[in-house]
């Protein structure tokens, strides 16, 4: 239990494979809780009631509110990550497959669910840096890894000209991001539009191929 209950090991996620459904139970209603009341507003009696559960056996799974949070920001980053970051390169030249990985990562980001937990994840992270690290692993640092790998077989293939593959996936995910997900974020914006995202996400591939296509 100690993989799943404890803050020890933040950069794995917890192995669901035992007693799956209990664990999805209550990060359904931790999820609930997290989002609707905050991080330093939830608590563990109210998780358990959204949940289903009694008190004595969400602690069975988890400890603390900090690592069943660390828990859930590990299933749920992983999950939306591992949906965004499918790179195939049957599915067209690399303008092609960055238009569509950039929209699917920019609509994600600036959805409600997300811009909630992120705002969440900011303001505890001062004080649990170990959460932040966990929502960064699980997620931005994941979709780098995976473009970074794509970026790099299309360099092997010689459609693109790159030196070092990962930093070119950074700063392809900062050029999608734009200045459209910083004023969502920030609240100055309410919502986005699909073609507030699809042009933010055109200006990005235009830059990135001007600086990296082999012409």
């Amino acid at each position: 239990m100690a993989d799943i209950c404890g803050l020890a090991d933040l950069t794995h996620p917890p192995d669901e494979s035992r007693d799956t459904a209990k664990i999805r139970q209550i990060f359904d209603g931790a999820r609930q809780v997290f989002l609707a009341d905050g991080f330093d507003g939830a608590s563990m009696n109210e998780i358990a009631r959204v949940s289903g559960v009694s008190k004595g056996t969400l602690y069975v799974y988890f400890d603390s509110k900090e690592a069943l949070f660390v828990a859930l920001i590990q299933s749920d980053r992983k999950h939306q990550a591992e949906r965004i970051c499918e790179f195939d390169e049957n599915a067209g030249d690399p303008g092609t497959v960055l238009r569509r990985f950039g929209r699917s990562l920019l609509e994600h980001m600036t959805s409600p669910a997300s811009i909630a937990h992120i705002r969440t994840v900011i303001g505890i992270a001062g004080k649990n840096p170990q959460i932040g690290t966990a929502f960064y692993n699980a997620g931005p640092a994941y979709g780098i890894e995976k473009l970074g790998q794509y970026l790099a077989r299309q360099a092997e293939a010689g459609t693109l000209r790159l030196n070092d593959p990962h930093r070119a996936a950074t700063h392809f995910m900062q050029l999608c991001q734009g200045d459209l997900f910083r004023r969502r974020l920030f609240g100055v914006l309410d919502q986005v539009s699909q073609q507030d995202v699809a042009d933010c996400v055109e200006e990005a591939v235009c830059v990135f191929l001007r600086a990296f296509e082999v012409r």
